[in-house]
């Protein structure tokens, strides 16, 4: 009976102790989650800011190359279709010639915040007699 008593006499103090640094623990565990939390909102709002940033210049610079295109003798008329990712342009549709196609790819490699073309124009007959 004695050392049962003894054993009770050590062992609360020891679980207070236990109890009392995991609630410490805990606390400074919600804190960490908080702040990552925080980070992490702050992250995804900063990427949201510059996802959209690059979206609008990207329908910029494809305005810009649809214009550029229109008025260009040699390329206006003419089924061309542009598509920009991250100032990458990408021609699509038909021309009426390899010239045609090729004079396209300047015209948008030339317009101001264009980082590469990809060229993926289609020479067609159709195109020839118009």
């Amino acid at each position: 009976m004695m050392k049962s008593k003894l054993m009770l006499k050590l062992a609360l103090p020891m679980m207070a102790v236990a109890l009392g640094t995991s609630g410490i623990v805990f606390a400074q565990s919600a804190s960490e989650s908080m702040s990552a939390a925080g980070h992490d909102t702050a992250a995804a709002a900063s990427h949201a800011w510059h996802g959209t940033k690059t979206a609008v210049k990207d329908t910029d610079i494809t305005s810009k190359v649809k214009m550029h295109l229109h008025g260009d003798k040699l390329t206006k008329g003419q089924d061309i279709h542009v598509d920009t990712v991250n100032g990458m342009v990408t021609l699509s549709g038909s021309v009426s010639s390899s010239g045609v196609s090729a004079h396209a790819v300047r015209v948008a490699r030339d317009t101001e915040g264009v980082r590469g073309v990809k060229n993926d124009l289609r020479i067609s007959s159709a195109n020839a007699a118009d």
